[in-house]
């Protein structure tokens, strides 16, 4: 479910890049699969719910393989469908330390949604769970994917950009320090202000 998650939503990405379309596309994956594997098709998302306590360490390597084989799938239909290869880049006029900053500020929020009303037990008979999680990452990649590329998702930073690296110039690797590590920041400061808001949990 991780994979094919992961997959469609790479995909959605790469095809379309429209905020609105990955947000629904997000928001309908999270609904398909979100009571199989939790729907999290993104490491940042994993890293939050296993830092708060509810996936395994045992299990957290093989999420994040199956996410990062997904994106990388994706990306690679991409390319034999546009003889393109597509990958994540932030604006020219940023500073590397900024856009690391914005990258981990709406992961943040983007995780912290995800750990209220998918995990908290005060939401735990909710229905709405997918479309607050879907109109989150629209936001995010509304607000700051002309400035950084609005990734937000490991996955699909390290999954688009070795497929470039593979099959194309490679000029994308110098970028992928920025996806995986301000997604990171943000998902371990999601994970403890959850604890800290939710002590009871």
């Amino acid at each position: 479910m991780e994979l094919l998650g992961a997959f469609f939503l790479t995909l959605t990405v790469c095809l379309s890049g429209h905020p609105l379309a990955i947000g629904i596309m997000l928001m309908s994956l999270v609904y398909i699969g979100g009571h199989i594997s939790g729907g999290h098709y993104n490491p940042a998302v994993t890293l939050a719910v296993w830092l708060r306590g509810k996936l395994t360490t045992a299990h957290v390597p093989g999420y994040i393989v199956c996410q990062v084989l997904g994106a990388f799938a994706a990306a690679g239909l991409f390319y034999l469908l546009a003889g393109k290869t597509f990958y994540p880049t932030p604006s020219s006029d940023i500073i590397l330390w900024q856009a690391i900053l914005l990258e981990a500020l709406f992961t943040f929020i983007f995780c912290l949604v995800i750990l209220t009303v998918a995990t908290s037990k005060k939401f735990v008979t909710n229905d709405i769970y997918g479309i607050a999680i879907g109109l989150t990452l629209f936001t995010a990649i509304l607000s700051v994917g002309p400035t950084t590329g609005g990734v937000f998702n490991p996955a699909i930073g390290i999954g688009t950009i070795m497929l470039d690296l593979i099959t194309g110039s490679g000029a994308g690797l110098k970028h992928l320090v920025l996806y995986i590590i301000g997604p990171s920041l943000g998902a371990l400061g999601a994970a403890y202000t959850f604890k800290c808001l939710n002590p009871g949990e």
